[in-house]
């Protein structure tokens, strides 16, 4: 999964946009592998629970923007995915989606039955969104930049928030309950003007948490800490952010690859762990109950000083 440890983890630590110019070329989508945790995961939440993940507000045509986020994976992963302007194609999983239609492929990889059968339970206006969900990794939103709002979201793997909180939501709005959040609402507007014009951006995500799981929408069961194990169940979980815009609409589709992994395998190398430990350090107290560190600070801190010194 693409994530830049050196750009991402900063010390001290601050919530801000840390956005960046895409370098040309690079690749905004990852396709799913057809045995993947994306997949199986986004299979699970959309086959009981797609009103949790697809939402809309009231009115908003998302139809350009889907059409221009098929473009792109078909520039990018052509042997994987087509679009010919009504129908999208992903030949890894086996199935077709033509004007609200569910059709197997012929002549490819077995179909596999589970994403037609999700397809299938979608309403006709979701089942593009839900054939793109399921063929790539990445969730995706689009950002309206005139309003600076989010009108659309098909997220099944969010962290720690719900989809129904934010759609229809000024960015504002989307970003207060974030601790230290000064920089990003300070940014708001202008941010959406940005990402919505000609350049294309990216930005780095990450915190450290006890579930595995992709899926940690807030209706998912916590898991606790436990006392004298955090090297062992540290979780590593990482977002990589990038804007796909629309500047003819003053739109861009957001798209957000999730990533996890145990701490101690994500670190490795001693600087990375220097680096992340001091990062945490510097964290507010705020910043820590936000991101659920406050009660494991120093324990997490005593082990990432142990790795650093490896």
């Amino acid at each position: 999964m693409s994530f830049d440890f050196d750009a991402a983890v900063q010390a001290p630590f601050r919530m801000q946009p840390g956005l960046r110019r895409l370098a040309p070329g690079t690749p905004q989508l990852t396709v799913s592998p057809r045995d993947g945790q994306h997949l199986r995961e986004k299979l699970a939440v959309l086959g009981a629970h797609a009103e949790l993940a697809l939402l809309q507000a009231p009115g908003f045509d998302a139809r350009p923007a889907l059409s221009a986020l098929a473009v792109q994976a078909a520039a990018e992963h052509p042997t994987t995915f087509a679009w010919d302007g009504e129908a999208a194609t992903a030949h890894l999983l086996g199935w077709q989606v033509r004007d609200g239609d569910v059709l197997e492929v012929a002549g490819g990889r077995r179909p596999l039955a589970e994403v037609g059968e999700c397809l299938r339970n979608l309403p006709a206006p979701w089942r593009l969104a839900g054939l793109m969900s399921l063929a790539f990794a990445e969730d995706f939103a689009i950002i309206d930049g005139q309003s600076a709002h989010i009108p659309w979201l098909a997220v099944a793997l969010p962290s720690h928030w719900a989809p129904s909180d934010k759609v229809g939501r000024h960015f504002t709005q989307v970003h207060a309950p974030v601790a230290d959040n000064r920089h990003l609402l300070a940014a708001g507007e202008a941010l959406a003007r940005l990402v919505t014009a000609d350049t294309r951006w990216e930005r780095f995500v990450w915190s450290i948490g006890t579930s595995r799981l992709l899926n940690l929408h807030p209706s998912m069961p916590k898991q606790p800490w436990r006392a004298g194990e955090v090297g062992t169940q540290a979780c590593w979980r990482t977002e990589h952010q990038t804007f796909i815009p629309l500047p003819e609409r003053r739109q861009a589709v957001f798209t957000i690859l999730v990533d996890t992994r145990p701490l101690h395998d994500a670190l490795d190398s001693a600087d990375m762990a220097r680096r992340l430990h001091d990062a945490v350090a510097s964290m507010s107290t705020d910043v820590l109950r936000y991101r659920g560190l406050l009660e494991v600070r120093d324990e997490l801190l005593s082990w990432l000083a142990r790795r650093a010194m490896a």
